[in-house]
């Protein structure tokens, strides 16, 4: 199960399972749960602790050192959860103190490319395509789809069951169940998202009324919430309401409202 060109630790910890390709190189803060398959060139590191059934191909660097300045080299960790495919060159770093750590979830899809900066928390059910990139202490909760060659700034959050359009780039949050474009806007809702996912029509149409209230109501945005509080009460419309009492780095703004904002 183990290719005789690969450099394992004596220390590592790998289940009976692992399946280990041609020169790959595991240090000795790693573990590996069932049934792993860790393809050719991938380099393994840090105190980084990965579930059952995680593939790695080829050339993916995990557990890396953060690029961090003020990281003095402590033995810092990642945790990965079950069930995710790592795609060619995935990079993800540990976190940068030891009372912290990066946390990737479970049967996430990360492709080609795609880096997960230090003390990032990606949720479960996430895709993050193609030379996507999200800086430091980023979030991105569950059911997110980040599209080729976005960028997501350190601190940012992107919510659940939002999309950003390929190229995209926010320095601001993305609330839940909205579709990111170009910089820091967004453009409705993720309609087709929302029906994979099985939300049932009067929760997906009292979103878009929501959507409507909150990012098109020509409000300041802490009114809006204020008000949509004491009117909607689904579970979806909580979970966005929520997520915007919290945000920290203001939210994208409607592409309309941007655009009056602008003129």
């Amino acid at each position: 199960m183990i290719h005789p060109t690969a450099i394992i630790h004596p220390k590592a910890k790998l289940d009976a399972t692992v399946r280990v390709g041609p020169y790959a190189v595991i240090d000795e803060g790693v573990e590996l749960g069932a049934d792993c398959v860790v393809g050719p060139h991938v380099y393994l590191t840090g105190q980084t602790k990965i579930g059952a059934k995680n593939i790695f191909h080829a050339g993916c660097v995990i557990g890396d050192a953060p690029q961090d300045l003020k990281y003095k080299n402590e033995p810092t960790r990642l945790r990965i959860g079950e069930g995710n495919v790592f795609r060619e060159h995935v990079t993800i770093h540990r976190s940068t103190k030891m009372d912290a750590e990066t946390v990737v979830g479970s049967n996430n899809f990360l492709m080609a490319s795609s880096h997960v900066g230090h003390n990032c928390t990606v949720g479960d059910h996430v895709i993050i395509a193609n030379g996507a990139m999200l800086g430091g202490h980023a979030t991105v909760q569950d059911r997110a789809f980040i599209s080729g060659s976005c960028l997501v700034h350190q601190f940012c959050r992107v919510g659940t069951l939002a999309i950003m359009q390929g190229g995209s780039a926010i320095s601001k949050d993305v609330p839940p169940f909205c579709v990111a474009m170009e910089v820091n806007q967004i453009c409705g809702l993720n309609v087709v998202g929302l029906r994979r996912a099985n939300f049932p029509a009067r929760d997906r149409m009292e979103l878009k009324q929501l959507y409507r209230e909150l990012f098109r109501g020509n409000k300041n945005l802490s009114e809006a919430v204020s008000s949509a509080q004491k009117n909607f009460s689904s579970a979806p419309a909580k979970m966005l309401l929520e997520f915007l009492a919290h945000a920290k780095r203001g939210v994208c703004a409607d592409v309309g409202q941007t655009t009056s904002e602008d003129e």
